[in-house]
């Protein structure tokens, strides 16, 4: 872990409120005048789209493993840890983006779903923000969680999240839902493996429990709204934290556990914003008395 150039990484996948912490990190950096590297976990996919049908397809020839983006056939697991090392060091070090569509390729004259060349981040930053699904991730050959300041999970449960992918890969891409199954169960042994074990090494959790059923994902019709939510925040060491400003501030908030408190969905931003600001200003003024 680092102390002169901070490494701040958002671990998770979809279905959690992603889009609600890209914009609380987003207000605390405008509002606390913070310049970030934003890294973008996408980047460190191994395969570009066209790429990746070909591994899958060969992986799962003669009922062999699949691979999936989920594990580490398929990602950079040792560049992102030598990323993050080496921004630790020196605020220093090598990324690049992944182009999701057409509106995102144009500017690079490039095909969606391919990547752009790897480049040196801008020197100057304040820390470096990472978010995608492996800010926390350890395998055989990597282990990018050690140098990581600050991890945060935010991960809904598993039902929730199953709904999510089936309504973006059926009405944002025209998957079947055949199809879409058969990728749940492809990626399980890398989930089980290599997603979950990241959120016992978070700093704090953020997971969404819909209050409405989602006991079949499957057939469910719509996806829960935040405001049909409750968010569990759950921290690694509470001794620190304010749980009665916290109680004070968010209305309707409750505490489940010595560690966790639980908050309305809708008030899911705010609490993000009230529990993280003052970390991240914490390690940002130890760094610049480095």
């Amino acid at each position: 872990m680092s102390q002169k150039h901070p490494v701040i990484a958002v671990t998770g996948s979809s279905g959690a409120g992603t889009s609600t912490v890209k914009n609380s990190f987003e207000h605390i950096f405008f509002r606390e005048k913070l310049t970030a590297a934003v890294v973008e976990g996408d980047s460190f996919h191994r395969y570009d789209r066209d790429e990746m049908k070909k591994a899958v397809a060969e992986s799962e020839k003669d009922g062999g493993h699949p691979i999936s983006h989920f594990g580490p056939e398929a990602n950079e697991f040792e560049k992102l840890e030598a990323l993050f090392k080496e921004y630790g060091e020196s605020g220093a070090g090598q990324t690049r983006l992944y182009l999701h569509n057409d509106a995102e390729a144009a500017p690079y004259q490039q095909k969606a779903g391919t990547f752009t060349p790897w480049s040196s981040i801008k020197p100057g930053s304040d820390l470096l923000f990472y978010e995608g699904l492996h800010g926390g991730v350890k395998s055989e050959t990597a282990d990018a969680a050690k140098y990581v300041d600050l991890l945060v999970g935010v991960v809904p449960i598993v039902n929730l999240e199953w709904i999510q992918k089936i309504h973006r890969d059926m009405n944002a891409r025209g998957y079947s839902a055949e199809a879409v199954t058969h990728t749940i169960l492809r990626r399980m042994h890398d989930y089980v493996h290599y997603i979950t074990p990241q959120f016992s090494r978070t700093h704090i959790n953020f997971q969404r429990v819909p209050t409405v059923d989602t006991s079949n994902p499957f057939v469910a019709r719509d996806i829960p709204t935040l405001d049909e939510s409750f968010v569990v925040i759950r921290f690694r060491d509470p001794k620190n934290v304010e749980f009665p400003y916290l109680l004070a501030m968010i209305h309707n908030s409750f505490m489940s556990r010595p560690n966790t408190i639980v908050v309305p969905g809708g008030k899911m931003g705010l609490a993000i914003e009230l529990i993280l600001t003052p970390l991240i200003l914490d390690l940002v003024k130890a760094s610049r008395n480095k």
